[in-house]
């Protein structure tokens, strides 16, 4: 996440890592997959969605 991301209200780098540690925990060990899922997930609000985007990103990185 860069700067700008912050004037859209995206995810801060620490918000990222700490969901990324949660989807871990969460999916026993599978985070990017634990996101993927929980991106498909109904009634999903723009700031879960973006915040598990980023994790992707960061996960695929």
């Amino acid at each position: 996440m860069g700067i700008f991301d912050l004037f859209r209200g995206g995810a801060s780098d620490a918000e990222v890592r700490a969901e990324v540690w949660k989807l871990g925990v969460r999916h026993h060990g599978h985070a990017l997959e634990g996101a993927q899922d929980e991106l498909h997930a109904p009634g999903l609000s723009r700031e879960r969605a973006g915040l598990l985007r980023a994790c992707v990103r960061q996960l695929r990185s």
